[in-house]
């Protein structure tokens, strides 16, 4: 944060002289930051300080000569609730203290924490935490009110009714362009009146602000297009608030209702039909499938489900983006459509994943037919983005009523097909055998194995070093979970942690693999080799868990590691699924000195927004991009744009999954600093990787 660059103005309200003299000397001699100390004695007298828009964070004391107890409380934050308010107090008065958090104090200090160490810290947590609160949630309110009204036409304005937005539908009902209307006053760009009058209808915004509510207008408005054209409409207008409640704008919503007698045949086709492919939904699919079912009992014949998954369809979202993605599954669509009878049904189920009935076969080798001519139509190159993209599907078969005689069976069961498709290769087409069913069998037998093995101490810990891509110098190491059962072999995180995850014992494993690289970390130190930062990565249900900081702690306590030497590895899904509770975790994270690095960087949000806004140390380029480097322009622009965002950003930048020289070459001349790879090491035991701090790997490298 760039905050603790500048001097934060203290207010403190507190009638006992030692106690105020203890907490200027502990400012004073503070390394945590500057702060300027104001000390006044009674409440009369910091009520009148209040109107000091400087003052960063009150330090309050609720017994004073001239007010007591919470009435004390109250009347500051009455007058501050835009300032942290941190309560001073004793033991005894711990009750209280807990009370004035529960009514708006950002902290209560009792007399231990008035040290040089503690209460610089303290505060400065609590001056970042309210100035991030106040960017978010002002942030947060614009984004939520107008999202929530995507659909209709909405403009915003600001408080003096100036438009500052406008979506295309309100563009094309105004006739306004948005960059033509930005600046303009309300009315002269939304033009109403009432129908039957004629006369100019209310301003919303100025009904809005004048209720401080949403409100909504007769169904006699008329809005007057630029050109004249005439539309009635129905609209909403809603205030936008700041933290404070004070009025910053209002965002409007309407709609023509003409549009309104067709709203119901369009709801009920959007309620059986996917948004973007406008095939069939997962709901009309059963159905069919249902129905066909049924006939096909009567007339004593067969149907096939066929369950299509493309190959490899994440390479192209996070290469070309979401937009391209979408547009390949719209050309994919197509093509299986075309491929079929008019009496057979396509179905996109989600993402990747389509489903096909075929409502007729006389044999199973008609499926297959059908399958095969699926395959060859995909396999033609898709024009996206001006540039073709190929991609291919694997493919699951079951048959009515061989392999199920309902619509869940059939399509589990052909999923399950699709599955070992994918493990034969890919680009092929499997029928569903019952011996297929031994996969589930063993994903529960794992499970069931996975809820002992901490107990049984099967897990082991493998490091990976970090390297400096110019010396060959390690400069850290990633932890690596293993599970090895007795007298089977030895399991790689992909094989077990996604059941971990689901079956809800992440947390409990996550714990010790940090327990354990710390104590390793520093097992390594004490052997005199050179102390290296140890990086672990954190799942989504670790970070989230209330214990997860104080876990740290603990962990840090326990095993005698500087907080220094511990990176934390976090993917971009995990720090964005909710962004204001993230901020808070990861400052109490970096007040501790922990390292923060955000894993698989890339294939995610990759939002500056957000890499400003966390205080990350890292940025690791997910592997992906680094296997596809020499091969294409892509890939290496995005690799570029990577490195030159974090450098701009004064983040180390590590690339993942350096295999060959020809990599770390390109990195070295994008100006990455530091990789990992096979080109290196392959990840190994604790005793190995000492034996590579010793030795180096410098020779590997120049081999």
């Amino acid at each position: 944060m760039t905050g603790t660059a500048l001097i934060a103005k203290i207010l403190l309200i507190e009638n006992d002289a030692a106690t105020a003299e203890k907490i200027r000397e502990a400012l004073a001699t503070s390394t945590a930051g500057t702060f300027e100390l104001e000390w006044v004695h009674e409440l009369s007298e910091g009520l009148g300080r209040l109107h000091d828009n400087k003052i960063a964070a009150i330090l309050l004391d609720l017994n004073l000569p001239d007010s007591t107890g919470m009435d004390t409380f109250d009347q500051v934050f009455r007058v501050a609730q835009d300032i942290p308010i941190l309560v001073l107090g004793c033991v005894e008065d711990e009750e209280a203290g807990r009370e004035a958090v529960g009514r708006g104090a950002q902290d209560y200090l009792p007399p231990a924490h008035l040290d040089n160490f503690s209460l610089p810290r303290l505060l400065r947590s609590a001056i970042e935490r309210k100035a991030v609160d106040d960017a978010l949630c002002e942030e947060k309110e614009r984004a939520l009110v107008t999202l929530n009204s995507i659909g209709d036409a909405v403009l915003s304005t600001d408080a003096l009714g100036r438009i500052t937005y406008l979506n295309l539908v309100a563009e094309s009902m105004t006739g306004w362009g948005r960059e033509e209307a930005t600046g303009r006053p309300l009315a002269e760009v939304f033009r109403i009146i009432d129908g039957p009058t004629r006369s100019v209808a209310r301003d919303p915004l100025e009904m809005a602000v004048e209720q401080n509510k949403t409100v909504g207008l007769t169904v006699n408005c008329v809005l007057i297009r630029r050109d004249g054209f005439e539309s009635a409409i129905e609209d909403s207008a809603a205030p936008i608030h700041d933290r404070a409640g004070r009025v910053i704008g209002a965002v409007i919503v309407f709609h023509d209702v003409s549009a309104a007698r067709a709203m119901s045949q369009r709801m009920t086709h959007a309620a059986q039909h996917d948004v973007l492919t406008d095939l069939p939904n997962r709901l009309l699919l059963h159905d069919r499938i249902s129905q066909s079912i049924s006939l096909a009992r009567r007339q004593r014949r067969s149907i096939a489900v066929l369950f299509l998954d493309l190959d490899h369809f994440k390479y192209v979202n996070d290469l070309l983006g979401h937009a391209a993605g979408d547009k390949l599954l719209q050309s994919v669509s197509g093509r299986l459509v075309s491929s079929l009878r008019n009496s057979d049904t396509v179905s996109r189920q989600g993402g990747d994943e389509f489903i096909i009935l075929l409502s007729e076969i006389s044999h199973p080798a008609d499926a297959a037919t059908s399958a095969a001519k699926i395959l060859h139509s995909l396999s033609a190159p898709h024009f996206i983005k001006n540039q073709d993209l190929h991609i291919n599907a694997s493919v699951g078969i079951s048959i009515f009523p061989d392999d199920g005689e309902d619509s869940d069976t059939l399509i589990q069961n052909a999923d399950m097909a699709m599955y070992c498709a994918k493990e034969s290769g890919r680009n092929n087409y499997q029928f569903y055998k019952s011996e297929m069913n031994q996969r589930s069998v063993k994903r529960q037998s794992l499970e069931g194995s996975l809820r002992g093995a901490l107990e049984r101490d099967e897990f082991l810990l493998h490091y990976q070093p970090k390297v400096n891509l110019e010396t060959g110098e390690i400069t850290g190491a990633e932890a690596l979970i293993r599970w090895v059962q007795p007298g089977q072999e030895m399991m790689l995180p992909g094989q077990f942690v996604p059941i971990a995850e689901d079956c809800g014992l992440i947390v409990g494993i996550g714990r010790w693999v940090m327990r354990e690289a710390c104590r390793q970390a520093r097992a390594w130190q004490d052997l005199g080799l050179p102390p290296l930062p140890v990086s672990v990565n954190v799942s989504a249900l670790e970070f989230r868990d209330t214990n997860f900081v104080e876990g740290v702690r603990t962990v840090l306590a326990a095993t005698g590691l500087a907080a220094r030497y511990l990176e934390l590895e976090l993917t971009e899904g995990v720090l964005m699924e909710d962004a204001e509770s993230t901020v808070s975790t990861l400052l109490e994270l970096k007040t501790m000195g922990v390292q923060l690095a955000v894993d698989d960087f890339g294939t995610g949000y990759s939002s500056l927004s957000y890499l400003r806004q966390f205080p990350i140390d890292v940025l690791k380029i997910d592997q992906s991009f680094v296997q596809e480097l020499t091969a294409d322009p892509d890939g290496s622009a995005i690799v570029t744009a990577i490195i030159d965002m974090g450098r701009n950003l004064r983040h180390v930048v590590i690339a993942e999954g350096i295999e060959t020289i020809e990599q770390k070459a390109n990195l070295q001349a994008r100006r990455c600093t530091e990789g990992q790879g096979y080109l290196f090491s392959r990840p190994v035991a604790a005793k190995q990787f000492a034996q590579l701090l010793r030795t180096g790997i410098t020779e590997k490298l120049l081999n």
